[in-house]
């Protein structure tokens, strides 16, 4: 992906993310506290180009050491340094115009279109009208807006979802090396929020930006966090490590009841879809010839045949005793389909879908809704269980034979 320099002139490539670094911060409210502040001695650094999700009960100080960076609040003590440099000692707004910011409530402006939206740092850097044009045509683009289409629409004619897409593109619009993302995703419904959560991290193995992101949630901390910074209320912090640190060795009673009591569980988080060996599906097209379709699912050990349109894009299933020894296929006759996941799905997201659908197999699509293969309960209960040898099963078995 291409990006505009924050000079305002040419495109290149996206520069990456830099260091961030907590020294001793310290944030009291009241300048004469002696006790306790809101954040307490905080020490951590963040590789350039890594995800570290701050996450804890409420009152635990995340999002005001969220903030500290940025400098909308400035903390009593302490330094925070990006790529070495203590941020209290640049130019405020220099400063913020080279941190993306998203939060929950998105802060689009009302009154300018989604591409003026975008364009808002670009142009306060300088650019021409034609650059922001362009980059705001190829962040759409990245977020998977068609830019047609949504350039010229205003915040109100959007969804949740796609404000919220819009939020990142506008905090990537100058090529951040640091992002800063306070509950981005947590306004949006279930379904919503775990396509915007995939949609991100795909983002992000892309652009390889610095994230810090704020959450209440110990699993969408799990799933996004390359390190987690679990934080206690007083703002001190409690453990910092990579999530498969944090659920195999929690440093703390309190760090262990914060993460649950299902470790075992939440360790399906820190895999995904792509990481399994998929299962390639047999598939055909509505009017296809029967027989040859019907010879085909007979030699595999998967009953079900997968209908897709011209695109490869999934129809629906045909039982094997269905599908006739003459003639053409019929996508009328095709049952209902799988859940539909993603490569970036975890393998915890995986099974609560098919759990929830009580199928077995769940069909892997790209970013177009392309079949890629087949994942099964089986499958992601072997990462679990490594002795076990996984079974393929039919997409409408019961799911309680996981069990």
């Amino acid at each position: 992906m291409t990006s505009g320099n924050r000079d305002g002139g040419g495109t290149g490539r996206g520069k990456g993310g830099a260091t961030v670094e907590f020294r001793n911060v310290t944030k009291r409210y009241d300048q004469g506290q002696k006790g306790p502040g809101a954040v307490n001695d905080l020490s951590f650094t963040v590789p350039a180009g890594k995800v570290c999700v701050l996450v804890g009960p409420s009152g635990c100080g995340k999002t005001t050491s969220l903030k500290m960076v940025n400098r909308l609040i400035e903390p009593t003590s302490g330094q925070i340094l990006i790529d070495g440099q203590d941020v209290t000692g640049e130019d405020v707004t220099t400063l913020r115009r080279r941190i993306g910011y998203v939060i929950q409530q998105i802060g689009l402006f009302p009154h300018l279109t989604i591409g003026q939206n975008i364009g808002v740092v670009p142009r306060l850097l300088g650019w021409t009208q034609a650059r922001q044009l362009e980059r705001s045509e190829e962040l759409l683009a990245t977020v998977g807006l068609e830019p047609a289409r949504y350039r010229d629409r205003y915040p109100t004619q959007l969804s949740g979802g796609e404000r919220q897409r819009v939020g990142v593109a506008r905090a990537l619009a100058a090529d951040p090396p640091v992002m800063l993302m306070d509950e981005p995703f947590g306004a949006v419904d279930p379904i919503v929020r775990d396509r915007l959560q995939n949609e991100f991290l795909r983002l992000q193995q892309e652009l390889a930006k610095t994230i810090l992101f704020v959450t209440h949630d110990i699993d969408e901390a799990i799933k996004m966090g390359d390190l987690v910074a679990v934080m206690e209320v007083g703002g001190v912090l409690a453990q910092f490590a990579t999530p498969a640190e944090i659920l195999a060795n929690p440093a703390s009673d309190f760090v262990a009841r914060f993460v649950g009591a299902d470790r075992g569980l939440k360790r399906l988080s820190l895999s995904r879809v792509r990481d399994l060996e998929l299962r390639p599906a047999v598939t055909a097209r509505s009017g296809d010839p029967a027989a040859e379709a019907r010879q085909r699912i007979l030699a595999d050990s998967f009953p079900y045949l997968l209908l897709v349109d011209p695109e490869d894009r999934p129809i629906g299933w045909l039982d094997q005793a269905d599908v006739p020894g003459e003639g053409r296929l019929e996508e009328a006759r095709a049952i209902p389909m799988s859940p539909l996941v993603e490569p970036e799905t975890t393998l915890k997201d995986a099974l609560s879908m098919l759990l929830d659908a009580s199928v077995q197999a769940a069909i892997v699509v790209d970013k177009g809704r392309r079949v890629l293969g087949l994942v099964t309960v089986d499958m992601i209960s072997a990462q679990l269980h490594p002795e076990a040898r996984p079974e393929v099963l039919a997409p409408d078995a019961a799911a309680e034979a996981a069990a």
